[in-house]
């Protein structure tokens, strides 16, 4: 039997929040209880918003947390570099089979043309996917490298077209750990999807796919805003030959107000929650209480944590911080 290869793949635009540590915890669980391999990646190709020194701390506050990865930016591996922004040649490989398969089209479309002509006889706030009706009747025989060429040769690359996948008119099934079976026909929920935009960034959906299967990991733990990928990346893992992983998505934490995290709580990153005083303890036992692993509120070694994880007993709704939290964690 092959050994279970999970990954923790956090973007570094700022410090890790509370309801980033969770979803890396029980990534790290399920791997650790099944003996297997851990891997940290790091997925950095908006370098916009990619602050620097984010990748380092991250690494640093899931280490305070007891946390620990085999393969990495740090650690090394069979599979590296474990950068995406270092990965180009991949996703341009990717690309290439994916091309030759018959799957890709370039659309020259922005984004608020596609709004206007898919929701316009539906009203301005109606989702609708990316109209079929917009896919090219016939492609020029070297489009594909003809593109490729032109945005190598020109400081401007705003101004070439985006590169979609066809998306064929099937049922896509999969049982999420969390949330059972899950069907969604990708062509009626979101229509053909970008891979490549038209700034020349690789898409998301293309690069954590190509990684994936690169680094051949068998399963995927992350937060429940990814679920609705999740159908879309499996589509392009069937393209590209690849194996399929099993999937899990951890409920999402809020605060008070109700609100997804974000790295903008400040005060709820795991930075600042040193500072105050609280301890990996204190987080480990409130974490794992909040999933479901321990039936009291109480201070819990990563150990205690490992030894109670089994993901029937993970709750499928998502946890809302009280105001008080802080001084919760310090009375455990």
């Amino acid at each position: 039997m092959q050994q279970k290869r999970g990954r923790y793949a956090p973007s570094p635009t700022g410090y890790l929040h509370v309801g980033n540590a969770r979803t890396a915890l029980v990534a790290w669980l399920s791997v650790r209880s099944a003996y297997g391999r851990c891997i940290w990646r790091l997925e950095d190709l908006d370098k916009p918003r990619v602050v620097p020194g984010m990748a380092e701390a991250a690494e640093e506050d899931l280490h305070w947390l007891g946390l620990d990865w085999d393969e990495g930016l740090t650690q090394g591996g069979p599979f590296k570099p474990y950068t995406q922004s270092l990965r180009h040649s991949y996703y341009e490989q990717a690309l290439k089979v994916l091309h030759d398969k018959g799957y890709l089209f370039p659309c020259s479309y922005s984004r608020k043309d596609i709004q206007h002509l898919s929701t316009a006889p539906h009203g301005p706030n109606t989702h609708k996917p990316y109209p079929i009706s917009l896919r090219p009747d016939e492609l020029q025989e070297n489009w594909f490298s003809e593109l490729f060429e032109e945005i190598k040769q020109s400081n401007k690359p705003t101004t070439f077209a985006a590169i979609r996948f066809k998306v064929p008119d099937q049922m896509i099934t999969f049982k999420d750990r969390v949330y059972g079976l899950i069907e969604e026909n990708v062509l009626e929920s979101v229509g053909d999807f970008v891979l490549k935009r038209r700034d020349g960034m690789y898409a998301y959906q293309l690069a954590v796919v190509v990684d994936d299967v690169a680094m051949e990991i068998s399963e995927v733990v992350r937060g429940t805003d990814l679920l609705a990928s999740t159908a879309r990346q499996i589509l392009l893992i069937q393209a590209l030959g690849g194996i399929v992983p099993e999937y899990a998505h951890v409920p999402l934490v809020r605060n008070a107000s109700g609100e997804k995290l974000s790295k903008r709580d400040e005060s709820l990153t795991l930075r600042a929650l040193r500072a105050k005083g609280v301890t990996a303890e204190q987080l480990l036992g409130y974490m794992a209480h909040s999933l479901g692993l321990v039936e009291s509120l109480r201070s819990c070694t990563v150990q205690e944590v490992l030894d109670r994880f089994a993901w029937d007993r993970i709750k499928k709704e998502d946890f809302i911080l009280p105001t008080d939290f802080v001084d919760q964690l310090k009375k455990l």
